[in-house]
């Protein structure tokens, strides 16, 4: 059993190990790659929401980023007020980092 000062230590190690190992590259490039762009676009609607849209309705929101986490690795339902589903994204498509990082420039539309 390790004591709670070890577990934090470690905790922040691997937070810190996660960011600095996180891609280089654009985040709209990790969403084309992952197949985000085939379904949403920066300002305008597709078959689901554009990312501006997206950035509207969490702006605020602390909680957003585990949300929208959520919703793209276990796909979705009528968020949007609509019957469009979205599939689940894979770590095969994107992986976590590449995921946050994504999300971070989708809410900063």
């Amino acid at each position: 059993m390790s004591s709670p000062l070890i577990r934090l230590a470690s905790t922040v190690f691997l937070s810190v190990f996660a960011v600095a190992t996180a891609s280089a590259t654009p985040p709209e490039t990790l969403a084309t790659k992952a197949g985000c762009l085939a379904c949403h676009s920066k300002d305008k609607k597709l078959f689901g929401p554009p990312f501006h849209e997206v950035a509207a309705k969490y702006k605020g929101d602390a909680k957003a980023p585990p949300k929208l986490a959520a919703h793209v690795r276990s796909g979705s339902k009528g968020i949007w007020g609509n019957k469009a589903i979205m599939i689940p994204v894979t770590t095969k498509q994107i992986g976590d980092a590449d995921l946050a990082t994504v999300i971070d420039w989708v809410l900063m539309q």
